[in-house]
């Protein structure tokens, strides 16, 4: 996949038996690194126990961290010119708000802060961006895929979702209505499924998920118009993933993940004790689930039927200063890719263990 730095031998023993949480032996070389997290839950009677782990690759923020290092030339050019402000460089994360992949390994970043998509190709050492050329993207807040690699993209201010090939070349509007209205009140999330060739659209505030083909015909709707707390219903759901044949919906307020069919049907709902505007959701291609909680810096990984499997603690990995995880995304092997909600970066992080996905 991504061509990743020397990191050293990890050596990783993590066991549960009982009570007792046994955690990590590093060997010489990772230490000065440390580049792993591992924190494991207590035994549960009649659960299988899961071993697993977080070594780090790589955190990234602009355009410098996709070129071909070059310390001398770079030392200079900082000397001479001074180094970029973060905040006024094109190129740089403002607010990130959603990441995705591509089938070409590029990583694509939703920032609201510089009304652009960030678009990060680490196998290639380049970078581009979509942006407000052509006066069409203005806040995107969400993207997907699909199967043919056309990027989706939930735009805040127009409430519809901007499509573009694989090239960056825009295609179509999803949602936009004559006279230009939006079948949304407030799109802020977005999943497909590539399988089937449905998009999902989670729209805040109409307390709703939609369900529409890639060409924007309207399929069927879940949940109700002003909200609710039955299975089935939402109140303000925020994000919307899907994996395998199934659909998880964060229903941020009532602090619980709905799970459904790709059908729409609902199947079970796995309850959180504390959900906010930071709370990301991640399912990988085992089902298992990532919940982010910024505030006490840590990924928790839960089992199909809402069971915690274990914790990640990103803010121990010496060597990636990360913490405040918030959006997440896991690509089709063993990467998980986390927004850092106090820093503006995105880190790479590999999945290891007898329980990381496939």
């Amino acid at each position: 996949m991504f061509s990743h730095q020397p990191w050293g031998k990890l050596c990783l023993a993590v066991l549960v038996s009982g009570p007792l949480v046994l955690g990590v032996a590093p060997s010489p070389t990772a230490a000065g690194d440390g580049t792993f997290a591992t924190s494991l839950q207590p035994a549960q009677t009649g659960v299988q126990q899961a071993s697993a782990s977080l070594s780090f690759v790589r955190v990234f923020s602009s355009a410098d961290d996709v070129k071909a290092e070059h310390p001398v030339l770079d030392r200079t050019l900082d000397i001479m010119a001074g180094p970029a402000d973060p905040e006024t460089r094109a190129d740089a994360l403002r607010s990130p708000s959603a990441v995705t992949t591509d089938s070409n390994h590029r990583v694509f970043v939703a920032d609201p802060g510089a009304q652009a998509v960030h678009i990060f190709d680490f196998v290639r050492s380049k970078y581009d961006r979509l942006d407000r050329r052509g006066e069409r993207l203005q806040v995107p807040v969400s993207l997907a895929v699909d199967g043919q690699d056309n990027l989706y993209v939930v735009d805040q201010t127009s409430r519809t979702v901007l499509v573009y090939d694989s090239a960056g070349k825009f295609r179509r509007y999803l949602g936009k209505l004559r006279g230009g209205e939006s079948y949304f009140d407030n799109p802020i999330g977005i999943a497909i499924d590539k399988a089937a060739r449905r998009v999902y659209v989670c729209d805040r505030h109409g307390h709703m998920i939609f369900v529409m083909d890639e060409r924007g015909n309207l399929i069927r709707k879940l949940g109700n118009r002003g909200g609710g707390n039955r299975p089935g219903e939402f109140r303000f759901p925020s994000q919307v993933v899907v994996a395998g044949s199934e659909l998880f919906v964060l229903d941020a307020g009532n602090k619980r993940i709905q799970v459904f069919d790709t059908g729409g049907h609902f199947l079970r709902a796995v309850n959180l004790g504390y959900v906010d505007r930071h709370t990301g959701l991640a399912v990988d291609n085992r089902g298992s689930i990532y919940v982010s909680d910024s505030d006490l810096n840590q990924i928790k990984v839960l089992g199909h039927e809402g069971q915690t499997l274990y914790t990640f603690d990103l803010s121990t990995i010496k060597g990636a200063n990360f913490s405040h995880p918030s959006v997440m995304w896991v690509d089709a092997g063993r990467s998980i890719y986390v927004v850092d909600s106090q820093s503006n970066r995105v880190g790479l992080f590999q999945i290891n263990g007898e329980n990381a996905p496939q």
